[in-house]
């Protein structure tokens, strides 16, 4: 009689266990997002959505992540934009408000790629934040019909790291066209470390005003310019490695409308190689437009580069910064380029004083290796 009672004490506990757990896989998911991961477009409206890096996540339209919701990417995932898809239908677009983590490592990057390897194949990445930009509040984006822009250049739109992307820069028209990266707005809240841009055909990266502070980018290929700030960018690029220019190496502007607009432009860009490799550059080491800003590049090389700067002799305000001194460089060697450089009207002397640019002179730093193409 007492075994009885053990076996229906064990059997009704186990009884109430499964219960439990058919009760708790009851509960509504997490988020009402559907993963197809053949089919991998739509809009995450809410909760947590956090991809398997086992499978291959094919990209067929645009994944836009909404404002509370959070986009979770291990590291290894590889998302795939497919050869059917209209090229500037798909992209991934963080909202203000929405978190995106890129996860990725030096030995296992998150790769988002394209079926077409060429450039252009797809849209890329554009992250919006609530970070200050002179363009304005609750502004639109370029590309992406992504409200971005507010007061707070501390916001945060999560952490990107060991990311390289892949053949984006997709063209609506001359003037309208997909970067690699592109950040509109986002604060110094998100960690934005490690981050890759290879073969596109606009931009490689690209900021529009706040004041997140970028680490260790490397831009390969670009079809424009390998990276970009504008709009009252208010932080840092630390690190980056640039090969392959086709336009300027880095180009910094305030306001293509008003180049005296607040808040200007004020960043800081240390340690930065360059390689032309054989595309052009017909813009320069570094383009100083559209008012330019208060900007300060320290610890450059560049090799092969013969235009030192950039900048038009009818934009006033990018020509009153400069006469200013609001625009300092300095530890600039330059590598295979003649010895009389065209500056611009900058007046600088301090050529081949020991730069060491990424750190390893010409060549690809060692913080670039394994995950950057």
């Amino acid at each position: 009689m007492k075994k009885l009672s053990l076996f229906t004490f064990i059997l009704s506990s186990l009884l109430m266990l499964d219960c439990t757990i058919e009760n708790e896989n009851s509960v509504a998911p997490n988020s009402s997002f559907e993963i197809d991961p053949n089919d991998f477009k739509g809009t995450i409206l809410d909760g947590t959505i956090s991809l398997n890096p086992s499978l291959n996540y094919k990209l067929t339209g645009a994944l836009i992540v909404k404002e509370g919701a959070t986009l979770n990417i291990p590291a290894g995932t590889t998302i795939t934009a497919t050869a059917v898809t209209t090229a500037t239908s798909a992209f991934i677009g963080v909202e203000r408000g929405a978190t995106i983590n890129i996860s990725g490592t030096a030995s296992n990057p998150v790769v988002m790629t394209a079926e077409t390897q060429s450039a252009g194949a797809w849209g890329g990445l554009a992250i919006a934040g609530y970070g200050v930009t002179n363009a304005g509040v609750d502004v639109t984006s370029e590309v992406g019909d992504l409200t971005y822009g507010g007061t707070d250049n501390t916001d945060s739109s999560g952490t990107i790291t060991y990311l390289r992307v892949e053949y984006t820069g997709a063209t609506f028209t001359n003037e309208k066209e997909f970067n690699g990266v592109t950040l509109f707005g986002v604060g110094s809240g998100t960690i934005f470390k490690n981050v890759s841009s290879v073969n596109g055909g606009d931009d490689g990266i690209e900021f529009f005003g706040g004041a997140v502070d970028a680490e260790n980018l490397v831009s390969i290929n670009s079809g424009d310019d390998s990276i970009d700030f504008a709009d009252g960018f208010a932080g840092s690029i630390t690190n980056a490695y640039i090969k392959g220019i086709t336009k300027a190496g880095i180009e910094g502007s305030n306001n293509g409308d008003d180049g005296n607009l607040e808040p200007v432009t004020t960043a800081t860009i240390s340690n930065v190689t360059m390689v032309v490799d054989g595309l052009g550059n017909s813009e320069g080491a570094i383009y100083f437009k559209e008012g330019g800003g208060n900007l300060t590049y320290t610890n450059i090389i560049v090799d092969g580069i013969s235009l030192g700067m950039k900048i038009k002799s009818d934009d006033t305000a990018a020509q009153a910064r400069l006469a200013n001194g609001d625009l300092v460089i300095e530890n600039f060697n330059y590598i295979n380029a003649p010895s009389t450089w065209d500056w611009g009207g900058y007046n600088y002397t301090g050529a081949n004083t020991g730069a060491t640019g990424a750190g390893n002179g010409a060549n690809a730093p060692s913080w670039a290796d394994g995950w950057s193409e």
